[in-house]
């Protein structure tokens, strides 16, 4: 008993000696204030509810008047400032403090580079470094401070409670949002705003993107070429061509919305407005079993979905087009996000309009000349515009709806006129259309801290419309190619522990094609249209713990009108064997049921030849994909290796989609191709550059069991395609690139010699040897581009941005065809397509 009385008196005794040296250390601020008014004879204005309740340390014998001040405006969140040399005031306005901090992620604590800190309502700020760390000077003490980063939650703090203080920064640990792909893996992965997730996925951060050569912006279809395996042969956006694939092998989702149009300019130009698209994920290979469609890659755009309290937007315009985006808040529960881009090439030229125009154009019949037809007396005017808009409403933090639209057209008319014998004028137009508009609708649900749900509709609408008026036969030919697809998708997620998470769900689409074609003098029409119905199941497992990263899912199609299902199952592995090394292992079955019919003798004013066709099962076979990739990465102080190889093979292809310029281009042969190669990539980065190499050889053969021979190189067999690029940052806010292109030439087929046509009834044509046995010229190209930012106010910026593609004016042709010499039937012309001369851009831009 005795012992416990001591101990209690002696926990008073030290409490109460704490509390006096406490009182000693500290006093209140108005009684410091008084003591300086008298020792230093001064006078402070202040308001007593901003100094009521502070303790500060008491005075020092040996400070001046103004190290007490220093010391003051270091220490509290007040701002203590003279007026003269009797006078200070004391306020919560106008104080200026540094501010850092250290960002992790909060599953791994892992320093997270690459994340945005930025100042509200104003123009300051700054990126993370490889360590997560971040400073600023000069903020504000009651400003907030938004930390932002792709795949994670966005956070905000007050100023003062990021203050830095004797070099001490806060540590700050964000966590990885639901809808959260999978986790990432590299976060600066070639330039700024390109992150590479755990899954093999890659993202393209738009907002955060920095600058490829060559590029004045960041081009969504153009800036994913800079990834390995995936180019485009013929330099068209349209024809995008991921690891032996054609284009329209690519499913490309803007919002959930399926689209079927890809460029502007007939593929120089992506159709999508990259200033309201947020990410856009990029997957060759081990695809979730909620996308189906597209055998050979997923581009999955997603615009941004967070309401903001502020409105902003931005403007701009280069040599060809100009476009502006704003983000308007309604209430802190509703937001509407707007963009717009319109061409002005049928008002203005430009020299890059006049390249791409030539490019776009070579061998159509805007540049063909007639006997009877002179230059002077042809015209062409062409335009495109697009158009994008999203309604986003939180009923709740767990309950948010969302609803899209996306229109995107591209308009060409082309005039002939001429004189009669009577020497009266006449004039006809000719007219070429394309058109994509996408509606969209959302709902995401959190029930709970384990279970969520998406639900999601869309309608996709395309038409390619055109009248191609014939002067000199008095001809009128009428063209149309139209796509409706509805589709809907229901999946949940229930996270089974911190490991393992589980999806489920089921899609729904129908999809019908027309393809139309009516001719005058002599009258012809004919007009066909397909209607496929398809329900799906998935069902996937997601497991991620430590070094391992499993996803393992399958998914069932089945075609209502052949009474066909389709099993895919789908594969997913990575696993780290140390700190710097990880293998990898991915596989995928696919399906798709609509594909693209090209077709030389039968196009749209000899510009678009390409048009929608749907699965019969009958003449043209669902295509089916199986594709399999093993590789490992390295990584340590910020040096990528990154090498993977491949086999893919795709079956129920058609001759017809494949544009075959050979005697196969008329076959309705059915056939298959397989790709198999390897993906090499180097790339180091660092805070002030980034620069990378990648490599890919592949083998890439058709087979068609009808045709003789059966086996040859595929249209776009690249046996060896070499990337190379630099970027640095010159200065805080001037940056620029440098890089280019080597790959081998797209093959041909040269005409029998000897023998070099053919009479078939009575046409004459051209007489092929054996196919694509030939290759065309080696490509090479060398792009740079710089970019330059700078403030116009505290929260108005503006960028500046110069690029030039194909610095060295090379003469590159992309492909080599054959046609009957018009003047002597026995003999066949060679005809090659060239690729943009020197063609230099520039860009400014205006965000607030």
């Amino acid at each position: 008993m005795k012992r416990n009385k001591a101990f209690i008196f002696l926990f008073f005794l030290v409490r109460m000696f704490s509390f006096d040296v406490q009182s000693q250390e500290n006093l209140p601020l108005m009684e410091l204030i008084t003591q300086i008014e008298t020792k230093f004879e001064v006078k402070f204005s202040y308001s007593v509810n901003d100094v009521d309740g502070l303790l500060v340390a008491p005075l020092q014998e040996s400070e001046t008047l103004n190290e007490i001040i220093d010391r003051l405006n270091a220490s509290t969140v007040l701002n203590f400032k003279f007026l003269n040399e009797r006078y200070i005031t004391i306020s919560t306005i106008d104080k200026t403090i540094s501010i850092c901090g250290i960002l992790i992620s909060e599953s791994d604590d892992l320093p997270l580079f690459g994340a945005s800190v930025l100042v509200e309502n104003s123009s300051k700020g700054v990126i993370t470094d490889t360590n997560g760390k971040f400073k600023m000077s000069d903020v504000g003490i009651n400003d907030t401070v938004i930390i932002s980063y792709l795949g994670y939650q966005t956070k905000s703090f007050k100023a003062s409670d990021l203050r830095m203080l004797n070099e001490t920064c806060k540590s700050i640990a964000i966590q990885e949002q639901n809808e959260a792909l999978s986790q990432i893996l590299i976060t600066k992965f070639l330039t700024t705003g390109l992150q590479k997730h755990i899954d093999g996925s890659t993202v393209l951060n738009t907002e955060k993107f920095g600058i490829l050569p060559g590029l004045t912006e960041p081009d969504i279809l153009q800036s994913i070429q800079a990834l390995p395996g995936v180019e485009s042969v013929n330099e068209s956006i349209a024809n995008i061509n991921v690891r032996g694939g054609t284009n329209d092998e690519n499913l490309i989702l803007w919002d959930n919305i399926k689209m079927y149009h890809s460029g502007h300019f007939f593929g120089l130009i992506s159709a999508y407005n990259p200033y309201l698209t947020e990410k856009v994920v990029v997957t060759k290979n081990g695809t979730s079993s909620e996308f189906s469609d597209g055998v050979s890659s997923t581009i999955n755009m997603s615009t941004k979905n967070q309401i903001s309290n502020k409105f902003s937007g931005g403007f701009g315009a280069n040599l060809i087009h100009a476009d502006a985006f704003l983000e308007i808040p309604i209430s802190k529960s509703l937001a509407l996000h707007v963009s717009g881009r319109r061409s002005f090439t049928d008002l203005l030229s430009s020299p890059t309009y006049d390249n791409y125009f030539e490019r776009s154009f070579q061998d159509s019949e805007l540049t063909s000349n007639s006997d009877n037809i002179s230059e002077s007396n042809r015209s062409s005017d062409f335009f495109f515009y697009d158009y994008s808009a999203k309604l986003l409403f939180d009923l709740n933090d767990n309950h948010k709806f969302r609803a899209n639209i996306i229109g995107i057209n591209n308009n060409l008319d082309y005039t002939e006129s001429y004189q009669d014998t009577s020497g009266n004028s006449e004039s006809k137009t000719s007219n070429l259309k394309q058109e994509n508009l996408g509606f969209g609708a959302s709902w995401s649900a959190v029930w709970s801290d384990t279970f969520s749900s998406e639900f999601n509709a869309f309608y996709s609408s395309y038409n390619v419309d055109a009248t191609d008026y014939r002067i000199e036969t008095d001809q009128r030919l009428t063209q149309a190619n139209e796509v409706l697809e509805t589709g809907l998708k229901f999946k949940t997620r229930l996270k089974l522990n911190n490991y393992l998470s589980f999806l489920n769900g089921y899609q729904f689409s129908e999809i019908g094609i027309l393809n139309e074609t009516t001719v005058t003098n002599p009258s012809y029409d004919i007009t066909k249209k397909d209607v496929l119905l398809n329900h799906a199941l998935f069902s996937e497992l997601e497991y991620k713990k430590s070094n391992t990263y499993l996803r393992i899912g399958l998914r069932g199609n089945y075609f209502q009108k052949f009474s066909k299902l389709i099993l895919e199952p789908r594969l997913n592995f990575r696993q780290k064997l140390s700190n710097q090394f990880a293998i990898k292992l991915q596989g995928e079955f696919k399906n798709q049921s609509a594909n693209q019919k090209i077709d030389f003798q039968d196009d749209f004013l000899g510009v678009e030849n390409r048009r929608w066709i749907l699965a019969n099962e009958q003449t043209i076979k669902i295509s089916e994909s199986k594709q399999a990739s093993f590789g490992f990465e390295f990584n340590q102080n910020n040096w990528l290796i990154d090498v993977e190889g491949f086999y893919k093979l795709v079956e129920g292809i058609t001759a017809s989609n494949q544009g075959f310029y050979n005697n196969f281009q008329y076959e309705n042969a059915q056939g298959s191709y397989n790709a198999k190669g390897v993906e090499f990539l180097l790339n180091k980065t660092a805070n002030n550059f980034s620069t990378w190499a990648s490599y890919t050889y592949s083998i890439n053969d058709y087979e068609f069991a009808s045709i003789t021979p059966s086996v040859f190189p595929n249209n776009v067999d690249i046996r060896h395609s070499v990337s190379l690029a630099f970027n640095y940052n010159v200065l805080k806010n001037l940056e620029m690139s440098v890089g280019g292109i080597w790959r081998s030439g797209q093959p041909y087929t040269k005409p029998l010699e000897g023998n070099e046509t053919v009479q078939d009834g009575n046409n004459t044509r051209v007489n092929y040897d054996v196919p694509n046995n030939e290759n065309v010229e080696d490509f090479m190209r060398l792009d740079a581009s710089m970019n330059y930012n700078f403030n116009l106010s505290e929260s108005v910026q503006a960028e500046f941005r110069v690029g030039v593609l194909n610095v060295l004016d090379r003469k590159n042709i992309i492909n080599r065809y054959y046609e009957v010499d018009p003047n002597d039937s026995d003999k066949a012309i060679q005809i090659n397509n060239k690729s943009l001369g020197l063609t230099p851009n520039l860009s400014l831009r205006i965000n607030f």
